[in-house]
């Protein structure tokens, strides 16, 4: 699977750390989650006003956050088991036709209808779509790559995914609104063009022969068989390190989302005390931490690789977030300042990038007929971090303020970080054991 050159040493794709045959699959991802990132910045207000549908503010909420939350959610999950039994490239066409659809529907026929219900519906539905395309990819990477790129695999699929949302999808929402003049309708129109470019290029760039196969092997009685989708939730309690990963990986950015869903009315203008942010600088922090974490990503993909996937999860992503995520919080209020806030930011978003290798440890630590499972859960808690950043602050920040959620989350990293002990397996890099592969595996890890 490692492609080499015609001299036999490793091509510059392998140096560092692409599977040459799923290249363009993570430039497939990289454009579909621009696209579907486009509207991160502004859809929200759109569907308050006359031409976005006329929304109450709570509805507009509830569909872009909690609604399509959810639908995310359940995807993840799905996005893992679908692979183990259809194969992922299959899961793949399934969710790029499934945004495309939908995207169609809820702009030119729900927006124009200027139905509430026929608006949320629609919209909430398409987010089902975007895990099904970009997590099933993922599967993908993780079963073709041979071991010892794993970790660097993994780095560059979340270098992909929040390179595109919502980083590069933000800043061409702000180059069509703000410099184009395109309206807002129309810039969601340019983001279906644009996610429409990343599915044809992921359904029919992307070669390698694992794509079409299921990801449950010979072993599994019935490998294609719907029963298996459920199935695949025994192995929480078959294999308790799975389990342990799903937690840790809904740890990994759950604090992310409730920090910048609580900045704005703890740092920003919407604080009771007027705050020491303008909304520009609040909106920038976002940046400056994804910014940060996008190129860490790659760094901590390949450092895994040698330092070994779980002790960096356990060092750099646990612990090191236990101890950014006051300091960020806590710096800030007391200095005042943007500065403070902004490197404090680039802190935490670089050691929040040390959960990359999590990506590679989990499906690798688990038997082959099981590695779809085990990918639906790290997928599941993916999704479900989104939901439970936002919902942490919701109810801890009237009893105890901004300083005790912050507070909640830095225990939060904590609790998972004694979890992440017991994810030991020989494949890791850092256990100095023997891997537990077989010969093909081995031979290609070797090309």
């Amino acid at each position: 699977m490692s492609q080499t050159s015609a001299a036999g040493s490793p091509g510059l794709l392998d140096r560092i750390g692409i599977p040459r045959q799923l290249f363009w699959g993570f430039v497939a991802v990289l454009i579909f989650m621009i696209g579907d990132g486009v509207e991160t910045t502004f859809l929200s207000d759109y569907l308050q006003r006359p031409e976005g549908g006329s929304l109450p503010g709570a509805t507009a909420s509830f569909a872009t956050v909690t609604l399509y939350g959810v639908a995310a959610m359940i995807a993840a999950w799905f996005s893992g088991t679908l692979s183990a039994i259809w194969g992922p490239r299959r899961v793949m066409w399934l969710g790029g036709a499934w945004w495309v659809g939908f995207e169609c529907l809820f702009l030119f026929a729900a927006l124009p209808s200027h139905n509430a219900v026929f608006i949320v519906a629609t919209y909430g539905i398409r987010g089902l779509a975007y895990p099904l395309f970009a997590f099933s990819f993922l599967a993908w990477a993780q079963v073709a790559s041979p071991t010892k790129m794993r970790g660097s695999v993994a780095g560059w699929f979340w270098f992909a995914f929040t390179g595109g949302l919502p980083t590069l999808g933000a800043a061409l929402a702000a180059l069509s609104i703000g410099v184009f003049g395109l309206t807002d309708y129309q810039t969601l129109v340019l983001s279906l063009v644009v996610v429409t470019c990343g599915v044809l290029l992921g359904s029919f760039a992307v070669r390698e022969e694992h794509g079409l196969k299921p990801i449950a092997d010979e072993t599994v009685e019935n490998p294609r068989s719907l029963k298996r989708l459920a199935e695949g939730v025994d192995i929480l309690w078959r294999d308790r390190r799975v389990l342990a990963g799903g937690l840790i990986r809904i740890v990994n950015t759950a604090p992310q989302y409730g920090f910048f869903a609580m900045f704005p009315f703890t740092f920003g203008p919407a604080a009771p005390d007027g705050g020491f942010l303008t909304a520009a600088q609040v909106a920038s922090l976002a940046s400056i931490a994804y910014g940060a974490n996008i190129l860490a990503n790659l760094f901590f993909g390949v450092f895994g690789d040698r330092f070994g996937w779980r002790r960096t999860v356990t060092w750099f992503g646990c612990v090191g977030c236990a101890i950014a995520t006051p300091l960020w919080y806590f710096s800030s209020i007391a200095t005042q300042s943007f500065a403070v806030a902004a490197v404090l930011g680039v802190v935490y978003g670089l050691v929040l990038a040390g959960f990359v290798p999590l990506s590679a440890l989990m499906p690798s630590m688990v038997a082959t007929k099981d590695k779809g499972s085990a990918l639906a859960v790290l997928n599941f808690g993916a999704g479900g971090a989104a939901f439970v950043g936002p919902v942490v602050v919701t109810v801890l920040y009237p009893l105890v303020g901004g300083g005790g959620a912050t507070i909640v989350f830095c225990l939060m990293y904590l609790a998972v970080g004694v979890l992440s002990l017991r994810m030991k397996d020989d494949s890791d890099p850092g256990e100095h054991r023997v891997p537990r592969t077989g010969a093909p595996e081995a031979a290609g890890a070797s090309a």
